[in-house]
């Protein structure tokens, strides 16, 4: 039974049919006033339901399904032709089957399409929002596309909300909201009952290529009883979460950097004054953005310059890590100051902790064992040390380098606890009888003086070197945690071989096992008057800003910017 319909919005509750029906839509009126004909169903079965009659007047003597270009959502299937595309149909054909105590509703509307695309400019970055825009979808339509203009780059991030009012509705509607990024895989479908206020989360996975002109969508299945309002603007808690989701990998650089600002300041202050300042205080003091910043930002617009980029091939550097961002459209405004702020407070935290734990491990290692005393000399190469530092490389020799690089943080550690245990049973017995106290630190500071290779630890020599050794431990902590990859890779794989080859790490152990067990037994008092000192201060700084700009994207170079201070530093010993 072929039934016509000549109506531009048609509606059909098909409950218990026994016989099976053909709705039909000739089109030729319908041209000249709409370009589109949208239709839906709630009927989710797979079968053909809708067809496309050529050049036919009575009787569909020629057809085409059309029902496989429709699309399967969560509620309902539905179809949108534009009637251009199809010149050769005269008749679109609804196909509704013979069911049994089954209830499901059909509905085509034809529309223009100027009339069912809305424009919707997304609002700035900068807004916080503060401010949003809105739109109102007060006619009676099925299907909406609200074009979101402005909205292509990664690191903008808005919450969309969709408030519906509905009048005279008794039973409970559904309806759909779709986000749709041409240029991507992301799509995402939001289920609403109306009316209803419903929050929908816009960010991208992957920005908008150059040369795409394509428009974010949010399509929207809406009820024709009710009346829609669309409000967006920008969520700053979210635009931070898309730069630690695509920046966040960086985040150990930014730490590094900021370590090694405070780092290169604890060494300047013992060079002109003579005392290292505490780790927090030089954090605060040192790790400043406009330090590193203006300098990589300087590499990368001389880099846009032939001669520049020559010079640079010459020198055969590998490329900047901004440009390598900028390149896959990772570049965020501001993302390098929003990292170093981060960076700071992670190493300000870190050294925190650090510093905590050193305190508690001292007082169990007071509660173990008998209480220690404050060197009476200093050697920087004590009887045992050469033996562990052949033995520490024969580990990385024959096992794996990270393994080696840990076992030499741990016997960093215990030389930092146990001058942390000294130092608390000094000033403790300080407390106790003071007269002797000043008066052992009196010969201690004489002997020092009048001593040029023999030197005496005093208590505020110890108290500086804490302060020094707390920050290589959290430089050092850094290079563990980055090198934990190819630990963790050898340890799976110890069943199978027990040295690790390819090793990654070894020639950074190589270096750093006895540049560690030197500085191990290195205190403050015994490189005050190294020529070197000053050169070794200067040395973080450029560090700093290397590792930015080689060791953001790429964080396997950041221990070969590491350690090199750290060698100065202990060669301070002997010049």
């Amino acid at each position: 039974m072929w039934v016509p319909v000549k109506v531009s919005k048609w509606t059909y509750v098909a409950y218990n049919e026994s016989d099976k029906i053909y709705f039909t839509f000739p089109l030729a009126n319908h041209r000249k006033i709409y370009t589109h004909v949208y239709c839906q169903s709630t009927m989710l079965d797979t079968n053909s339901w809708i067809f496309g009659c050529i050049n036919s007047t009575s009787m569909c003597r020629q057809g085409i399904d059309l029902s496989w270009k429709a699309e399967l959502l969560p509620t309902i299937k539905s179809l949108t032709l534009r009637l251009q595309d199809y010149p050769s149909l005269s008749h679109l054909v609804v196909y509704v089957p013979s069911i049994h105590g089954s209830k499901f509703v059909v509905d085509c509307e034809f529309f223009k399409k100027e009339t069912r695309s809305i424009q919707l400019p997304v609002t700035h970055l900068f807004s916080f929002g503060l401010s949003s825009r809105k739109v109102i979808l007060n006619t009676s339509g099925l299907f909406y596309n609200i074009e979101l203009l402005n909205f292509g780059q990664i690191y903008q991030a808005f919450k969309i909300n969709v408030v519906s009012k509905c009048s005279g509705v008794k039973e409970e509607i559904t309806s759909i909201y779709k986000l749709h990024i041409p240029w991507s895989y992301e799509d995402s479908l939001t289920i609403a009952q109306v009316p209803s206020s419903t929050e929908i989360s816009l960010k991208l996975h992957i920005a908008q290529p150059e040369n795409d002109s394509h428009v974010a969508l949010l399509k929207m299945y809406t009820s024709s009883d009710c009346q829609y309002e669309v409000t967006v603007k920008t969520s700053f808690s979210q635009i931070l979460g898309q730069v630690v989701r695509f920046h966040g990998g960086a985040l150990p650089a930014y730490v590094t950097s900021s370590i090694l600002l405070a780092y290169g300041g604890q060494l300047y202050s013992l060079f002109s004054t003579g005392h290292c300042l505490e780790y927090a205080t030089m954090l605060d003091k040192e790790a400043k953005p406009y330090k590193v910043d203006p300098f990589v930002i300087m590499i990368k617009f001389l880099l846009g310059y032939k001669w520049f980029k020559e010079l640079w091939d010459v020198l055969m550097l590998p490329e900047l890590d901004a440009i390598v961002l900028t390149s896959q459209s990772m570049c965020f405004p501001l993302v390098s100051l929003i990292l170093f702020l981060f960076g700071t407070c992670t190493a300000y935290w870190g050294g925190l902790l650090s510093s905590t734990s050193v305190r508690l491990l001292s007082s169990l290692w007071l509660a173990l064992k008998r209480p220690s005393e404050l060197p009476k000399d200093i050697k920087m190469i004590s009887a045992d040390l050469p033996f562990l530092t052949i033995v520490l490389i024969i580990v990385s020799w024959t096992t794996c380098g990270a393994f080696a690089i840990l076992l030499t943080y741990l016997y960093y550690v215990f030389k930092i606890v146990h001058l942390q245990a000294s130092l608390t049973t000094y000033k403790n017995s300080q407390t106790v009888n003071p007269k002797h106290s000043r008066r052992s630190e009196k010969k201690s500071n004489h002997h020092k003086d009048s001593t040029v290779h023999y030197l005496r630890l005093s208590a505020n020599d110890a108290e500086d070197s804490l302060r020094m050794h707390s920050t290589v431990i959290n430089l050092l902590t850094w290079i563990v945690l980055l090198s934990m990859p190819s630990l963790i890779y050898w340890l799976k794989n110890l069943r199978y071989y027990f040295k690790l080859n390819p090793d990654p790490c070894k020639p950074l152990a190589f270096i750093l096992i006895p540049t560690m067990a030197i500085l191990g037994n290195t205190h403050t008092v015994s490189i005050k008057s190294s020529k070197l000192l000053k050169a070794t201060s200067l040395f973080p700084l450029p560090l700093a800003v290397g590792v930015i700009a080689f060791g953001s994207a790429h964080l396997y170079r950041v221990p070969c910017f590491v350690f090199v201070p750290l060698l100065l530093h202990a060669l301070c010993n002997f010049m």
